[in-house]
């Protein structure tokens, strides 16, 4: 055995076992969290990694995913390549050389074409952070530098390396490797020193290797190790819920301490590679809120290394100064509409992870905004959000009349909801679906005055203990009465009736008034004569209902059938469609930092010259009229529910 092998098995067995080290630290951190049982459905989850992660479907989304996506096959497919090479180290008569000429040539082109665009994918992604960076300053640091310029070192030496065995004679390869061929034409054939120069070319590339594969852990970059299983275990639904809290005595609840959180969301935090995909789309940091959703899931990762030291000094998750402890400012501030999810290319989840920390603020601290309190004590005593006695909840229908709801002759129960019931401006999108409803002959009913609110603003805003006890009342009253199919005009009631209640034994069949119209209308249950009056017509997707819920076409489908011509489009629309800042209970607070997010939604609508702008969710209403009056359009420009277009559409 040769000086050369010894010395390198020497620091193959360091430097492996070191990197062993690491992650053992690492990931044990993460065997920290709560239990999260993301192992069952092998297959389906086995194809999601191919899909996402080999695939790099959302990564290159963006137009310089593509550097991304080259980059991560470059390196995927020199891994073959790499491992080769350590195996040659340690076993000089291992060698892909011993091939036959066919299949050692084609690999040999393979791994030198790679290695070029490997190259200039590292070229062009230190051109974007030096001359066109991301909005923020971590684009630019110096973790990035030393990745891309570990990785370019690989890629030179690499060439170096076979060049100087191709001039000197060694390599039987050469006509099959251009660019390293090339770099030879340099060197003179058959010159004194070759075999030196290759030698030190040689443990160049190892002692780069080595250094790369025991950087990875210390760096952001540690992605390049998480990413792939993130995607397996991704989660199989759409995360449009969150999970159930057990009351008993002595738990606690919400996430206090990073260890609180379930392993995914630890394992999450590695995952993150700061692409910034995730702030780029959150309402909040568009309109100049401290909330960076990116940033919230970097303070989790580094309170987890940071607390699992051996001797880790007290660092708070919530309310902290500095790096790895997230503000209270920045957890109110999220409207959980999923942008952040909906973008992110290893599926972080970031909204579950936010509203276990509100929990944690309500449940266990009692410590919220103050404009809170009144909301959680009306939801407490009237059942919904304005106090509002419940006798009123029937008011709407005070000039019509309402069937109720009969078990076993009523097909629908109309849940109207407590905008659809209480708010002035909402109630006549109430009207307009009772009378669609009867246009059609549907048999539909409600439940009066014994309604109750659905519980969705206290869940988001991570009052679970209300809204428990809100979600088992009303599964009570709907097992009680019958009730299997439900017609909502609000996307949140629809998410939470649909989604959240599944936790508590109930399998409704919830449909949003958009879906049931469009129904209606396909199946001739009611005639359209286009309202004309309705102008330039441009659509707004609600959160909670299409990017939460999957529904995009029905709504445009009923604005064309009722108005002859499809919507107008926002710059943002369907999955990439910006909240209009009321969800996850954001209807009922002041935004006290940055700019008001429903006044954004409202100038990227007037960018359309819209004459209405039509809605299909209560708090998107709201939000639009106010937005519309800031801007001093609201003369010039109407909202209205779907509902409204259609009944305008119906005549009498």
């Amino acid at each position: 055995m040769s000086g050369t092998v010894i010395a390198f098995i020497i620091v193959f067995v360091l430097a492996v076992a070191f990197f062993v080290y690491s992650c053992y630290r690492r990931f044990g951190l993460v065997l920290k969290g709560r239990p999260d049982n993301r192992f069952n459905a092998i297959p389906r989850r086995f194809w999601n990694m191919l899909y996402y992660a080999f695939g790099q479907r959302r990564v290159v989304k963006k137009p310089f995913g593509i550097n991304h996506f080259v980059l991560f096959w470059a390196f995927m497919i020199l891994l073959v390549s790499n491992t080769e090479f350590l195996l040659n180290g340690l076993f000089p008569s291992l060698s892909f050389s011993n091939l036959p000429d066919g299949a050692y040539f084609t690999l040999a082109l393979i791994f030198d074409i790679m290695s070029l665009l490997a190259l200039l994918a590292v070229v062009l992604a230190v051109i974007r952070r030096l001359f066109f960076p991301p909005p923020y300053v971590e684009a630019r640091s110096r973790d990035a530098f030393i990745i891309l310029g570990l990785v370019a070192g690989l890629m030179i030496a690499f060439f170096g390396l076979n060049a100087c065995e191709i001039a000197g004679g060694v390599d039987r390869a050469g006509a099959y490797m251009p660019v390293a061929n090339l770099v030879a034409g340099w060197l003179p054939a058959g010159a004194a020193g070759l075999d030196t120069a290759a030698n030190v070319l040689w443990w160049i590339h190892a002692v780069i290797l080595l250094s790369f594969l025991n950087y990875l852990p210390y760096s952001k970059h540690m992605h390049v190790l998480t990413s792939i299983p993130n995607c397996f275990f991704k989660s199989l639904d759409k995360i449009n819920t969150q999970g159930r809290e057990e009351f008993k005595k002595g738990n606690t609840f919400g996430v206090g301490q990073v260890a609180q959180f379930p392993w995914k969301g630890l394992f999450d935090s590695y995952s993150c590679t700061e692409c910034g995909r995730c702030s780029d789309n959150c309402p909040a940091t568009f309109t100049g809120k401290s909330l960076q959703p990116r940033l919230v899931i970097h303070d989790i990762k580094m309170n987890l290394l940071e607390t699992g030291k051996k001797d880790a000094k007290e660092l708070p998750l919530i309310g902290g100064e500095g790096e790895g402890s997230v503000s209270e400012d920045v957890i109110w501030q999220c409207t959980t509409c999923g942008a952040c999810m909906e973008v992110c290319p290893v599926f972080i989840e970031h909204v579950p992870r936010i509203v276990d920390m509100r929990r944690n603020l309500v449940e266990m601290k009692s410590k919220f905004p103050d404009e809170l309190l009144t909301l959680f004590e009306n939801m407490e005593q009237r059942s919904n959000p304005w106090g509002i006695a419940p006798a009123e909840r029937t008011k709407w229908a005070a000039d019509i009349t309402v069937p109720s709801y009969e078990a076993g002759k009523t097909d629908y129960l109309f849940y109207v909801g407590c905008a659809g019931a209480f708010d002035a401006r909402n109630r006549k999108t109430t009207l307009s679906l009772a009378k669609i409803f009867d246009k059609s002959g549907i048999s539909w009913g409600t439940l009066g005055r014994d309604e109750m609110c659905c519980g969705d603003s206290v869940r988001r805003l991570g009052n679970e203990y209300v809204f428990d006890t809100m979600a088992q009342a009303n599964v009570k009253m709907f097992k009680e009465k019958g009730v299997k199919k439900i017609i909502t005009q609000c996307p949140h009631c629809f998410s939470t009736l649909k989604n959240d209640y599944k936790q508590y034994g109930v399998e409704l069949e919830v449909v949003h008034h958009t879906e049931l119209i469009n129904q209606l209308i396909h199946d001739g249950k009611i005639k359209l004569n286009p309202a004309a009056e309705l102008g330039n017509v441009v659509y707004h997707d609600s959160c909670y209902l299409g990017r939460y819920n999957g529904i995009f076409d029905a709504p445009r489908e009923v604005i064309s059938a009722a108005t002859g011509q499809a919507p107008a489009e926002m710059a943002r629309n369907r999955d990439k469609g910006f909240c209009c800042g009321a969800g996850g209970g954001r209807m009922w607070m002041e935004e006290k930092e940055g700019s008001l997010i429903n006044v954004a939604r409202v100038e990227e609508a007037l960018k359309q010259n819209p004459d209405t702008v039509c809605v299909a969710c209560p708090y998107c209403m709201t939000m639009f009229d106010d937005g519309l009056k800031d801007k001093e359009a609201s003369e010039k420009v109407q909202v209205l529910d779907l509902a409204e277009i259609v009944a305008k559409a119906l005549g009498d």
